[in-house]
């Protein structure tokens, strides 16, 4: 039996990779028949990549309009006073976003006219405004000015005009 060199092997995982990033829950039957591997390297391969790494998770992607979720983008001004890593760690702690009914999709810390941008899911508010004044409110005074402003999403990355 002849040995796969180093870099037969590489090309190999990154094709598995490849295709278990369009489906990571496909049958190991499934992706040997469209890769023309084996369902043993299939499984090793996958095996392999696990410890070392390069695949670290799976991960379910659900459907926010199922869910009954809208989505907000909040663009917050920050005041004279630096955020600290304490008031980051409180924001997106889990407890702090059960007690504000959100969920956060994703954060950017930028620079410019706003400073930081976090889109969130929530099913318990009716506009952006209440989302706002709830989320400011839940940070630390004086940490953002009043010119922050929310903006509605349709459950997509762009806001709903």
């Amino acid at each position: 039996m002849a040995k796969t060199s180093k870099k037969q092997i590489d090309k190999d995982e990154k094709r598995i990779m490849a295709e278990l990033e369009k489906d990571s829950n496909e049958s190991l039957d499934v992706l040997a028949k469209r890769l023309k591997f084996s369902r043993q390297k299939i499984w090793r391969a996958i095996k392999s990549l696990e410890k070392s790494r390069a695949i670290w998770g799976y991960t379910a992607v659900v459907d926010n309009e199922v869910r009954s979720l809208k989505g907000y983008v909040l663009m917050l001004k920050q005041s004279g006073e630096s955020m600290d890593e304490k008031t980051l760690d409180l924001f997106t702690s889990q407890q702090m976003q059960d007690n504000l009914g959100v969920t956060i999709e994703s954060m950017f810390y930028v620079h410019g006219e706003y400073d930081w941008i976090p889109f969130v899911h929530s099913t318990g508010y009716q506009d952006s405004e209440e989302v706002l004044r709830d989320t400011a409110d839940s940070l630390p005074r004086g940490v953002y000015t009043d010119e922050s402003i929310g903006d509605p999403c349709c459950g997509t990355e762009t806001p709903c005009r």
